[in-house]
């Protein structure tokens, strides 16, 4: 398996194209599979006296309203068209989320492979119609839903014209950071097993083991926030991963991929060669003579498994020894 790993550099670039750069180049050095980024205009996204969550309130404290802190992170068609080229250049893919619908038809003229719905928009019915007119796969972010809510968007999606196995149903807990009691992580086999879909998970915890315990528990997606640097002014720095940390989960998580294996339970051939030496056989617990019959008494199990096997026991017992064998010896029928 492999699992598609979307490094979220989100609005972490705070407006500054040189930072969105690096911030390509990080995921790219960390072996994710995909950057990605936020589009939208603050004046089609939000209304001007828009409430911020209570996390951006303290991140972003004195950026004046949600409205205000929005338009200063917004990204234009040419600095779309550079951090395309930037990508292509460093060997990542790129990808964004598009918040309203203008904002994904900008992204299909770039020419993005996927469409990545944010939690938010979950409930837009105009959105989730427009999403699938495209026609490209789809990754479903749930923050915040319910399963009915994921439900009624799957039908949505479905009836626009998007085919179920089309869409990655990414679980998520729409807090900055997310508290480990808050995480659920189970919600994301029950989607899976209820709704008949490929499942992910888009982290906003502290760290990584979390991220890299969903694999284990079957997501083919994984979605992180990254930073340059934690301590930067912006709504998402904090939580988010730095260039190190992001590595340490890309090659934890490529690592569980080698781990699962294929589900069936058999030797692996790295450890037919201890077999002999951890098994046991049966052997003489002291001088036995030839003619003399094996018992519980003057038989044991020992190393090394090269003899008859312990679970030959009841057939050795009662036999007679065809030669005399000495004590530890491996005895033979």
């Amino acid at each position: 398996m492999h699992t598609l790993i979307i490094a979220e550099a989100g609005v972490n670039h705070n407006g500054d194209m040189n930072m969105a750069r690096q911030l390509i180049e990080a995921a790219a050095d960390a072996g994710a599979d995909m950057v990605k980024f936020q589009t939208f205009k603050a004046d089609r996204l939000v209304t001007p006296d828009a409430q911020k969550a209570d996390y951006q309130k303290v991140t972003t404290a004195g950026e004046g309203t949600q409205y205000q802190m929005l338009r200063k992170l917004e990204l234009s068609d040419t600095m779309h068209a550079d951090l395309i080229a930037h990508c292509q250049k460093v060997g990542i893919e790129f990808c964004s989320t598009g918040f309203d619908i203008q904002s994904l038809h900008d992204l299909v003229a770039m020419g993005v492979n996927v469409m990545k719905i944010p939690s938010g928009e979950i409930t837009n019915l105009p959105y989730l119609r427009a999403v699938a007119g495209f026609g490209l796969p789809v990754i479903l972010s749930t923050g915040m839903a319910t399963l009915g809510d994921v439900e009624l968007a799957l039908d949505v999606l479905e009836q626009a014209g998007t085919a179920r196995e089309q869409i990655t149903v990414l679980h998520c807990t729409t807090e900055y950071p997310a508290p480990m009691q808050d995480v659920n992580l189970h919600a994301m086999q029950s989607m899976g097993l209820a709704l008949g879909v490929d499942v992910g998970y888009s982290d906003h915890t502290v760290g990584i083991e979390v991220p890299t315990a969903a694999i284990a528990l079957g997501a083919t997606v994984i979605e992180k926030h990254f930073t340059l640097d934690k301590t930067l002014p912006g709504p998402d720095h904090q939580a988010s991963l730095a260039p190190d940390e992001l590595k340490a989960m890309v090659s934890a998580i490529r690592n569980i991929e080698h781990a699962l294996g294929d589900g069936i339970k058999r030797p692996t051939e790295i450890e037919r060669k201890n077999m002999q030496v951890a098994r046991k056989s049966v052997v003489a617990a002291r001088d036995i003579a030839a003619g003399e019959v094996f018992t519980e008494e003057n038989l044991t199990v020992k190393r090394p498994g090269t003899g008859i096997s312990p679970m030959f026991w009841d057939e050795v017992i009662g036999q007679m020894a065809k030669r005399d064998f000495a004590q530890n010896e491996l005895v033979e029928l």
